[in-house]
């Protein structure tokens, strides 16, 4: 996958502090098994910070370097993408998969042959609200349209701590809400 410019927006300030950031490539690539202490570390800074803000909840637990490696040896079913810097440092990731998650009841979502699920999204804290997380949804719509895949279906916890919006604002559309295990979900569906 290819070097993709981003323009580092920072946290949408303007001022002075603005004028000093500088561009950004991304290379946007399918993860190795080599990555994947790297995806813990990153997964693990994510639910670090979420926990910081929001207190402790579902966001608060991350995969395992092992549990990585077992998802990264089953490339027929699944997909993890992630987005470097030109330092070579993982920034971003998500997961594409052919298996529903056990949290998505499929009766809720637009009939679709071939959905893949999306999950395990993360940026990692200091690289968030730079658009990051938006190119990582158009590269991962392009993975699946190529996989090929007629859906995207994904979940976002309902709280404070959850990524609802941002899947909104990046076109996805709400399906449910809805309540798994006590804790409250919405779904969301991108048709391809």
């Amino acid at each position: 996958m290819p070097m993709v410019p981003l323009l580092a927006i920072g946290r949408r300030s303007r001022g002075p502090q603005s004028a000093n950031l500088a561009p950004m490539q991304l290379a946007i690539a399918v993860a190795a098994e080599s990555h994947a202490a790297a995806l813990a570390a990153l997964h693990r800074a994510v639910a670090d910070h979420l926990t910081r803000a929001y207190g402790l909840g579902p966001w608060s637990s991350s995969p395992g370097e092992r549990g990585i490696l077992s998802e990264l040896r089953r490339p027929r079913f699944v997909r993890i993408l992630i987005a470097r810097t030109t330092r070579n440092r993982i920034v971003a990731t998500l997961r594409l998969a052919t298996k529903k998650p056990w949290a998505i009841d499929t009766a809720y979502f637009t009939p679709a042959q071939r959905p893949l699920y999306l999950t395990g999204m993360a940026v990692h804290p200091a690289h968030q609200r730079k658009g990051i997380g938006r190119i990582m949804l158009q590269q991962a719509e392009a993975v699946a349209r190529a996989w090929p895949a007629g859906t995207i279906r994904l979940d976002a916890f309902d709280a404070s701590a959850g990524a609802a919006p941002f899947y909104l604002k990046c076109g996805y559309r709400e399906v449910a809400r809805v309540s798994y295990k006590s804790n409250p979900l919405i779904y969301f569906e991108q048709m391809l």
